[in-house]
């Protein structure tokens, strides 16, 4: 994840660069009569208290700030008390008279002293303050007065407390026993929280609140460390021994006025004071009470801390909005303290700088991003707005021609030992002006009758006098004629006035009416570049769409392709099986067709070896047999067995019956059994034939019997008949126990040796060769007759084999 910043400083940055990329440009334009807020942000633990405060021998951004600012408004400093700062977040100016008896007034109280700045610092932090870069501001009105007022609260819980107010007992801190309960103590006085008020400028500020006039480094720090870190609420959490309880903020106002046009004195007038401040906000930092293990207090502290973070967030997100799309959405200032402490900043009444302090560690991980995210978003939110300053009208630089007059006054008091004239160009006017006059004569009286001395310069005073009236009767018409030329002035500057104000009101209904249309014209740009941006943003969506869909239609067509090439394979190779399985099966029927020929062939000569015997048979004599012998030979059907040799005795055969008549059978014979077509037939007597055997059947039957069918060795049908007993079970079913297995088998002739019967047989020699004959050379030669022939069954007729 990247996210983007105006500057990224590493882990081993020095505080001088932080402070010259970030923090310098806001004390100069606190010295120009601007406001400044300056943050620092992040988790807790990742150095935010650090990078404001610093360490021994390298001061942070506080410290920083603090010298750069009596580094450059030094020598120009009003003294003590000359400003001073009403309840109402406004600032006065004193005279002189009034700020020494302020000053008197002050020493003779009997409460604490401001710090002094030339005493001897404390070493804790001496080396903070300590800093060897005097940087300052180059551009300084060397014309005003400038003085320093610093004030520090904290915001706890979302209440506001002020850090310098002077509490007995350590009203922060209380006292606690040995069973660490606090003490019970009368003089105990709890901290009071202070309040928000808005002056009449509409800026906030903390009413009540104890602001110190400091006029050095080392005094502002003192104020700093001493009265109010001191009293700052840390505590001891699992992830930082000293973490923040509160967010803190150190203000530092610096009130400016400008000289009278001699040069000596602070002007009295308020309209032409200029106050300006610097926000110094150490946040709390964020935390997830899982981490910390945080209970009771810390608990609450960490829920209003986080609180605080969120309004401020939502704060800047709206402020966000409204700039980007033109809405007028309500902040939420008044959520929070925080917020509405520095209200005027986001509305635009200075600037706004922020510092990120992330935390390398990889359990701060998902808190960095967060705390990243949002600073990143606040870069986009700009709501400055232009600061009017009062314009004094005096000739700039007089501070500096005051110090020349005075150092060239005293210079000639030294040389002359005595006061001196007037200006030498008032004094050389003055001198042109009593030379006009007629000379006095000598007026010493050197005898008491000398009576000539006094008419002589009583005439010349008298001629004196009468060109002092001529004068004064020409100065009269002078001024006669100046106050005529002033009021034809007045009158003519009065209609030109006239004339210039109606062309100035007819430019401000112009002006009016072009800003009038110049807002117009700009909400129309911003609803134009909102509407461009969310075309843009459609454009990009569509585009993102039109990758997407040619990625797919490209996937589709690549898995097509593949699909395609895998089913001409699969076409190739099932055209291969369907050739192989053809010419397969095309071997396999020549095979059966073959074998069919030959059972066919086979069983036409056993028919016609049936024929042949029958014939034999009917052809034979016969002696007669008593009626009742004949009565009892009934004929039998024959089997495809062939006959048995002439002259062997036949017993008659008798159907086969089963041991058990008496009982009921269940007849389990599979659907796929075939027919055998024998003389022998199994017959099982009150059965019950079923396809499968099942629970109902058995139930009715006391013995089982399962016909199987295989094929035996020889390729005949081999007929199994497995009997058993059907016994119940405890379980209420029915169980079979199988006991016997008989077997019936059937078996083809063409495998056997069999006798030929001739019905005429040679008792000579051939007849010995031919009394046993193959079958199937037997059977290669066909006998033909036809109806009414003559030739008897033994004759022979060879015919071409089949």
């Amino acid at each position: 994840t990247q996210y983007s910043f105006k500057e990224v400083f590493g882990t081993l940055v020095a505080q001088k660069e932080l402070f010259d990329a970030v923090a310098k440009p806001l004390v100069e334009d606190l010295i120009r009569g601007k406001n400044g807020l300056l943050f620092t942000y992040g988790v807790t633990g990742s150095g935010k208290t650090h990078t404001m405060t610093g360490s021994p021998g390298d001061g942070g951004l506080l410290p920083r700030c603090l010298a750069m600012i009596f580094n450059s408004i030094g020598p120009f400093q009003a003294k003590r008390f000359v400003f001073k700062l009403d309840e109402k977040n406004g600032v006065d100016v004193q005279s002189d008279v009034e700020a020494l008896l302020e000053r008197q007034r002050r020493e003779a109280l009997p409460v604490p002293k401001t710090p002094a700045g030339k005493k001897q610092l404390d070493p804790e932090f001496a080396d903070m303050i300590n800093v060897q870069e005097h940087c300052r501001v180059e551009e300084v009105d060397e014309d005003n007065v400038y003085g320093v007022f610093v004030s520090y609260i904290e915001i706890y819980n979302n209440y506001i407390y002020d850090l310098l107010e002077e509490a007995p007992f350590e009203s922060i801190k209380p006292k606690w026993n040995s069973c660490n309960t606090p003490v019970r103590n009368g003089d105990f006085v709890p901290p009071q929280s202070k309040i928000l008020r808005e002056d009449q400028n509409h800026n906030m500020y903390v009413t009540g609140c104890t602001e110190v006039e400091v006029k050095s480094t080392e005094e502002a720090f003192e104020v700093f460390w001493r009265a109010g870190q001191k009293k700052r609420r840390i505590a001891n959490t699992q992830l930082n021994r000293e973490s923040s309880r509160s967010h803190s903020v150190f203000i530092i106002k610096l009130a400016q006025a400008p000289l009278d046009a001699d040069g000596d004195n602070v002007l009295q007038e308020k309209e032409q004071i200029t106050l300006s401040q610097l926000s110094l906000v150490d946040l709390a930092g964020s935390e997830r009470t899982n981490r910390t293990k945080a209970e009771g207090n810390r608990l609450r502290e960490a829920g209003n801390i986080n609180q605080s973070l969120m309004t401020l967030r939502t704060c800047i997100e709206v402020l966000r909005e409204n700039q980007l799309y033109g809405t007028n959405k309500m902040v939420p200032y008044r959520d929070s303290k925080l917020t509405h402490l520095f209200k005027n900043y986001f509305d635009g009444e200075g600037k706004v700088r922020m510092i990120v302090c992330v935390n390398p560690k990889a359990e701060d991980y998902e808190e960095s991003l967060q705390v990243m995210r949002f600073a990143e978003m606040t870069q986009e939110v700009e709501v400055a707005r232009p600061v009017d300053r009062p314009l004094c009208g005096l000739t700039p630089g007089r501070r500096f021609r005051n110090q020349a007059f005075r150092e060239e006054l005293s210079r000639k008091l030294e040389l002359r030992g005595g006061p001196i004239g007037a200006d030498p160009e008032e004094q050389s006017a003055a001198e042109l002006f009593l030379q006009s006059f007629p000379p006095l004569p000598s007026c010493e009286l050197l005898d008491i009758n000398d009576d000539q001395t006094l008419p002589k310069l009583i005439e010349a005073l008298e001629q004196r006098h009468k060109t002092r009236q001529m004068l004064a009767e020409e100065f009269a018409k002078n001024v006669l004629a100046f106050k005529t030329m002033l009021q034809e002035f007045d009158s003519s500057v009065a209609s030109k006035e006239n004339y210039i104000q109606g062309k100035l009101a007819e430019k401000e209904k112009t002006i009016t009416g072009q800003r009038t249309e110049m807002e117009r014209l700009e909400k129309k740009i911003k609803t134009l570049e909102y509407k461009i941006e969310i075309l843009e943003k459609t454009a990009t969506i569509y585009e993102e769409d039109k990758r997407n869909l040619q990625q797919e239609l490209e996937s589709k067509s690549q898995k097509l392709q593949r699909q395609a090439s895998d089913k001409r394979r699969l076409e190739a190779r099932l055209q291969g099986m369907v050739a192989e399985t053809s010419l397969k099966w095309e071997k396999e029927c020549e095979r059966r067709v073959a074998a069919k020929q030959l059972e066919m062939q086979n069983k036409l000569w056993v028919k016609d070896e049936k024929l042949k015997q029958l014939k034999a048979i009917v052809t034979e004599p016969r002696p007669e047999r008593p009626s009742r012998e004949r009565e009892r030979e009934k004929p039998l059907p024959r089997s495809v067995s062939p006959s048995p040799a002439p002259g062997a005795p036949v017993a008659p055969l008798r159907p086969r019956r089963s041991r058990s008549a008496g009982e009921r059978w269940v007849d389990h014979r599979p659907p796929s059994h075939v027919p055998t077509e024998t003389l022998l037939q199994p017959r099982v007597p009150r059965a019950v034939t079923v396809a499968a055997p099942s629970e109902r059947a058995l139930a009715k039957c006391e013995r089982y019997l399962l016909t199987h069918q295989e094929l035996a060795s020889d390729g005949e049908i081999q007929t199994k008949l497995i009997k058993g007993d059907v016994f119940k079970t405890r379980g209420g079913g029915q169980a079979v126990q199988f006991t016997d297995i008989e077997t019936l088998k059937q078996e083809s002739p063409s495998g056997r040796k069999r006798r030929s019967s001739p019905p005429d047989p040679d008792p000579t020699g051939d007849a010995a060769d031919s009394e046993w004959t193959d079958v199937e050379t037997r059977c290669s030669v066909a006998v033909e007759m036809r109806a009414g022939s003559a030739l008897g069954p033994g004759y022979q007729h060879h015919a071409q084999p089949k």
